[in-house]
């Protein structure tokens, strides 16, 4: 009798050293993706950045496109300093602490482009989590898009909390859904919704007001200032 209390003591002992186990495991990952891809994204995002700008500050005049980048966000409300927006929606792209313009389901337009939807994607937690506080921007906040020659203006004037991840009619370039009927300049933000899970998107919408011819000192408009 003392022996089977002492197996089955021992089998509850050696379950409980397993539950402890999997618990740091799993913390450890919890680490490993709320934290620590964020470290290696913002490092990555930083380099490539700099890069941009060298580029820049290197070359005369000339197009919008980089092969490193195209510009850089400006979202004061968010609190996520610049973020560098490459080409492409994928892992590949995002997972660098960088925010992608689409180039599927529907093309992206670019801010230079007279009429069209300049459309983004980045990460909402983890890998820089560029999004994160996308749920921040209000109707008549800035959105500030920045490349070598011009800065573009922005104004939110609609957001859609939660929306299926198949809804790719936020993309349009007359977005509808936010209440435009007609052609103009303007830009979508998409990130994934809830916190932690990639369940739905939160978009917000917002069209140019106005643009800036960037100066020699590269002063921000009133809107970063």
């Amino acid at each position: 009798m003392a022996r089977a209390r002492n197996r089955i003591a021992g089998i509850i002992s050696l379950f409980g050293e397993l539950l402890i186990t999997a618990g740091l495991v799993l913390g450890l990952f919890v680490v490993y993706s709320l934290w620590w891809t964020n470290v290696l994204a913002d490092r990555a995002a930083d380099k490539d950045g700099a890069q941009v700008r060298n580029q820049w500050a290197d070359q005369g005049p000339g197009a919008l496109d980089t092969k490193d980048g195209i510009g850089f966000l400006h979202v004061p409300a968010m609190k996520n300093g610049e973020v560098l927006v490459k080409r492409g929606t994928g892992t590949d792209v995002l997972n660098h602490g960088v925010a992608g313009y689409y180039t599927e389901p529907i093309k992206s337009a670019l801010p230079q482009d007279k009429q069209g939807n300049f459309t983004l994607a980045a990460h909402r937690d983890g890998h820089g989590a560029k999004f994160h506080n996308i749920h921040k921007l209000k109707t008549g906040d800035p959105i500030v898009f920045e490349t070598k020659d011009t800065w573009y203006v922005y104004k939110v004037y609609k957001t859609l909390p939660e929306t299926t991840k198949y809804n790719v009619d936020v993309l349009q370039p007359v977005p509808k859904e936010s209440g435009k009927t007609k052609p103009g300049r303007y830009i979508t933000l998409t990130t994934c919704t809830p916190m932690y899970t990639s369940d739905y998107r939160y978009i917000v919408w917002g069209e140019l007001v106005r643009t800036e011819k960037v100066d020699r000192d590269r002063t921000p408009p009133a809107e970063l200032r």
